[in-house]
């Protein structure tokens, strides 16, 4: 899978530019702030339909313009493709030249995994960024689990709703059945997907991490959810602090994993080192899975990485992620076998 062509449209400092990618690595150089990272976003924002960046759609819009289109030709091993988002007073989206009515006909036509500088605060944050990074893997592979979280979220929502009104209004606590019903089903698929994923994930990362450092690298995913039943009778134990709480205390909107070196939680003990490699390993992991899942490699995306690394450890990075499309931004220009450069300078890219 690979992408060959990029037109940006008013997109945040471009105002009409087109990119010419080989299959291999391609690699955008330049000084901070001139536009580089912003082709990532734009690839993300076709694979994802959002920006890994901002919630508000309005900051990808070039100023005093008032809508931006993207548009990717991509390839893979058995079709060609193409995706075109257009921000304006809505977003549209289309696969093909066919506008789509979900995300969830837009997930996976593009497969990509990407790192940037704040992926190692996936460690150290709190649950909420880890398990942003299952949901961004899992839901590339798997359209149901995105209609289930979608639908679990939505009931969460309601849950909490009827939680406070009655707290406010004195409504009647057996009405919440009806939700702990479906959050519970809901919660057990959700489950089911992220335990799957965190096993497949388990069984690369320990190979791959063994490949970077001598250190005994473990993954453990923490959930009460696992069970239908188990979780409806942990909603009817903790029914009467969610009411006072005004919010849903427990559920897979709780859950969380943790990476262990050496036995010991990297969260809490881990240097910066051990965070830098652990978070490589676990993007190399997902890159894995992918494969094995959809038998070709997904689409790397490098944000300011690379630069931390020597020349021969760049090399040995490369020589592992053969027959892999890999798109870098960097601040100095850097030889690597097979690499397009390309110069960025306030909103123009040019091959060099």
């Amino acid at each position: 899978m690979y992408i060959n062509k990029i037109k940006l449209q008013n997109f945040r400092n471009y105002k009409s530019q087109e990119i010419d990618l080989n299959k291999n690595i391609n690699i955008f150089y330049g000084n901070n702030a001139q536009g580089k990272t912003n082709i990532l976003e734009a690839i993300f924002l076709c694979a994802f339909g959002k920006s890994f960046r901002t919630s508000k759609e309005k900051e990808l819009i070039c100023l005093e313009e008032e809508n931006l289109t993207v548009d990717i030709c991509y390839e893979k091993s058995d079709r060609t493709g193409k995706i075109k988002v257009g921000i304006g007073q809505k977003k549209q989206i289309e696969v093909n030249g066919v506008k789509i009515k979900k995300l969830s006909d837009l997930l996976g036509n593009i497969n990509i995994v990407i790192f940037t500088p704040d992926d190692i605060q996936i460690l150290k944050n709190g649950p909420s960024e880890r398990r942003r990074f299952l949901d961004m893997m899992i839901g590339q592979l798997r359209p149901n689990y995105v209609y289930c979280l979608n639908n679990f979220l939505k009931t969460l929502e309601q849950r909490n709703n009827y939680l406070r009104q009655i707290k406010e209004e004195a409504k009647p606590e057996e009405m919440l059945e009806i939700w702990d019903e479906k959050l519970s089903e809901y919660a057990e698929s959700i489950c089911k997907y992220r335990m799957e994923f965190m096993e497949k994930i388990k069984n690369k990362l320990q190979t791959i991490h063994s490949k970077i450092t001598q250190e005994e690298i473990d993954i453990e995913y923490i959930t009460e959810c696992e069970n239908k039943e188990n979780y409806l009778n942990l909603l009817k134990q903790r029914r009467k602090l969610d009411i006072i709480k005004g919010f849903t205390t427990k559920g897979i909107h709780r859950d969380d994993f943790k990476v262990c070196i050496n036995k010991k939680e990297i969260g809490i003990y881990g240097s910066q080192g051990q965070h830098r490699t652990a978070i490589l390993s676990l993007k190399l992991a997902e890159l894995y899975v992918i494969y094995d899942e959809i038998g070709e490699y997904p689409i790397l995306l490098l944000d300011d990485f690379m630069s931390e690394l020597d020349e021969k450890r760049r090399n040995n990075f490369v020589q592992n992620i053969k027959d892999t499309q890999v798109i870098i931004t960097c601040t100095d220009k850097m030889k690597i076998e097979n690499g397009k450069m390309f110069y960025v300078e306030n909103g123009k890219v040019n091959a060099k």
